[in-house]
């Protein structure tokens, strides 16, 4: 008996049958039994995830009976499934897709775009005003806006509303100017995409609060990874309490006097990048696991620029951890010569145009790039020149005014942006 299971297992003999002490024999006897064992076939999906022009789109989730797997920085994936039945692609900050399979060996190609965002800045004093949300609320049903971004943590270190993250309370941080979660009901109504900013490392609260983690009055040092946890938290919070979408404001090293005296300027450029990458990729992975996208606010020189300006902020580098890219595009803050143009500012089209250009370019395939535009200092008619630059280049916008003030006549309707048949 021994040497007979030795035999099968060695052999791997298929259907070997043992005899049972007691009389019944190996040739199935009456009351014999025999071992059988069933495996459910897995069907391989072979496929490719890509944009509208075909260029890749890593990150995505593709998920068939069940079964589940991401897709690789090429944009392919492999899926084992169980059997055949609805495919559906989703990525945050996309629009989704579903096909059908049967089963069959095939390789499937998808396409699927990104979620177009035409947003308005809303500023804490506009989102505690019912008279000046409501008139926003208006203009978003009136004409192409489809998102809002909400401050909940402004620049400076205010925060705006009752947080549960206690740092915010013990550093004084906290002022109670909007309920977030009355507002984003009303915007979600309203079929808006809401997005939080939340400012990162300019703080005055917290480098008071938390002196060893500061630069001075006003900066935090982000190479101390302690700090972190701050922003973070409330970008946790953020998500849970209904925000679609997270976005980083002031994510870099401090620039002008402060600069010149942290010593950032003596580290390597690439040692400041991965600073401020490192931080990323962790906004990343906590604000993905919380259920949100994440998006950051960039320099809109650095899109142009070889280097990081000296505070730590690529396209190349920190787009790979995020699902948004927002240059911020104001031809104002431009210096004289830009391009060629005297003033910059007098050239709403070509200046937001060359931005989004170079943008372009250098940020990760998959990456939505979402520039903020300039809505102060200029007419209807400039801010719509901005827009219409965006719009020929097939990238959603957002418009900065520090106030939210804005004219309904600046802002178009779908029809006007719609293509000409």
């Amino acid at each position: 008996m021994t040497l007979l299971v030795l035999l099968c297992a060695l052999l791997l003999i298929g259907g070997c049958t043992l005899g049972v002490e007691g009389g019944q024999n190996a040739g199935g006897g009456e009351g014999a039994e025999e071992a059988a064992t069933t495996t459910t076939p897995r069907l391989q999906l072979l496929g490719k995830v890509v944009d509208a022009a075909g260029n890749p789109v890593p990150g995505a989730s593709v998920a068939v009976g069940g079964e589940s797997t991401t897709t690789a920085p090429d944009g392919w994936f492999d899926l084992m499934a169980p059997g055949a039945g609805s495919v559906t692609i989703a990525k945050r900050g996309w629009n989704g897709a579903e096909a059908s399979w049967d089963g069959s060996p095939t390789f499937l190609e998808m396409a699927i775009e990104p979620r177009v965002i035409r947003g308005l800045r809303v500023g804490a004093e506009a989102a505690g005003d019912d008279a000046k949300f409501s008139a926003l609320l208006a203009y978003a049903d009136e004409t192409a806006i489809n998102a809002f971004v909400f401050d909940t943590k402004q620049e400076g270190g205010r925060v705006f509303y009752d947080t549960a993250v206690t740092d915010a309370h013990d550093s004084g941080a906290v002022v109670l100017a909007y309920d977030p979660v009355q507002r984003l009901a009303q915007a979600k109504e309203h079929g808006l995409y809401a997005i939080t900013r939340i400012v990162t490392f300019e703080d005055a609260y917290r480098a008071e609060y938390r002196p060893e983690e500061a630069y001075d009055g006003r900066w935090i040092n982000p190479t101390i990874t302690s700090s972190w946890e701050y922003p973070l938290a409330l970008a946790e919070e953020a998500c849970a309490l209904g925000f679609d979408e997270i976005q980083f404001d002031y994510v870099r090293f401090p620039s002008e006097e402060t600069a010149q005296a942290s010593g950032q300027l003596d580290m390597d450029q690439a040692d400041r990048i991965a600073v401020i990458e490192g931080f990323l990729s962790e906004a990343h992975d906590r604000v993905h696991a919380a259920g949100c996208a994440v998006s950051a606010d960039v320099f809109g020189i650095v899109v142009s620029a070889e280097n990081d300006q000296g505070i730590g902020q690529r396209p190349e580098e920190l787009s790979r951890h995020l699902d948004a890219f927002s240059p911020m595009v104001y031809p104002s803050h431009y210096s004289n010569g830009w391009l060629g143009f005297d003033d910059p500012n007098d050239h709403p089209y070509d200046v937001t145009a060359d931005a989004i250009d170079d943008a372009a370019e250098r940020i990760e395939p998959g990456v939505i790039l979402r520039p903020w535009l300039q809505a102060f200092w200029w007419t209807n008619e400039e801010i719509r020149r901005s827009i219409q630059a965006a719009e020929d280049l097939g990238v959603g916008w957002i418009l900065w005014n520090a106030v939210s003030n804005f004219d309904r006549e600046a802002l178009p309707t779908e029809a006007e942006l719609a293509p000409a048949p």
